[in-house]
Formats: structure tokens, C-alpha cells, sequence
């Protein structure tokens, strides 16, 4: 598997007891100048994931957590997800210093877990 968000969130989420598959999908389109365009489940959903009689959507992202923290709190649907019980994250890649000091970099993931008090605002 190549060295992306996605497979990144892949194997973060296996090492804390997720079972976890893409939904996100390519649309091809060849109007468009990138030859397509990548379609998230409910515009929010990259990757379904299963531990312990719980259901995770997962959006993956690299530096950009703000905005796709704003694009989930803006989607009517993240709120309709978190009301069924299911637990909904954003998980957001940088590079870091490993050490204090050192120059060896590592991926380390930000973690949100979405709850409905994240949504206060949106349900006025």
C-alpha cells in the first residue's frame, strides 16, 4: 500500500482494533482537469470502520484539519451519523520531530472524535 493519508489512517485504525475498508470513490471525468474528482461517503466519509459492536466513519487528511473540520460540522449529515450511535472521526497526518532536538521526522496522526456537542451551533 502506498505511503498516503488514507493508508496511514488504515493502519492507525487496525492498531487500535478497527476492521477498516475505503468507501471514498474516483469518479472519473474528463472535463474536468484533474480527470476526475474523489466522491467521500454522505460527502464525509472516506473510510468505514468496525470494533466492538461500533460502526466508525473516518475522514483522512493530511495538514488541511481545519477545513475538513469545518466541512464535517457544516454537513448535515455528520450530525444524522453521530444521532444513530455511530461514531464519527477526523484523523489528520503531519510530520514532526521525532525527538526534541533531533532532525528525524514521523508521521503522527491528530484525532478528533465527533460528538453531538460539536454540532450545538448547527442544530439551532
Amino acid at each position: 500500500m502506498s505511503n498516503t493519508n488514507t493508508s496511514r489512517t488504515l493502519k492507525y485504525l487496525k492498531g487500535q482494533g478497527w476492521e477498516a475498508g475505503i468507501v471514498e470513490r474516483w469518479l472519473p471525468n474528463p472535463k474536468h482537469p484533474a480527470g476526475g474528482v474523489r466522491k467521500d461517503l454522505f460527502g464525509i466519509i472516506d473510510i468505514i470502520a468496525v470494533a466492538d459492536n461500533r460502526i466508525a466513519g473516518v475522514q483522512s487528511c493530511g495538514q488541511a484539519f481545519s477545513e475538513h473540520d469545518k466541512k464535517i460540522i457544516a454537513e448535515p449529515m455528520s450530525l444524522k451519523w453521530i444521532k444513530t450511535k455511530n461514531v464519527l472521526m477526523l484523523i489528520g497526518w503531519r510530520k514532526v520531530l521525532k525527538e526534541k532536538g533531533g532532525k528525524l521526522k514521523i508521521w503522527k496522526p491528530r484525532v478528533k472524535v465527533y460528538s453531538i456537542d460539536d454540532f450545538k451551533e448547527e442544530i439551532k
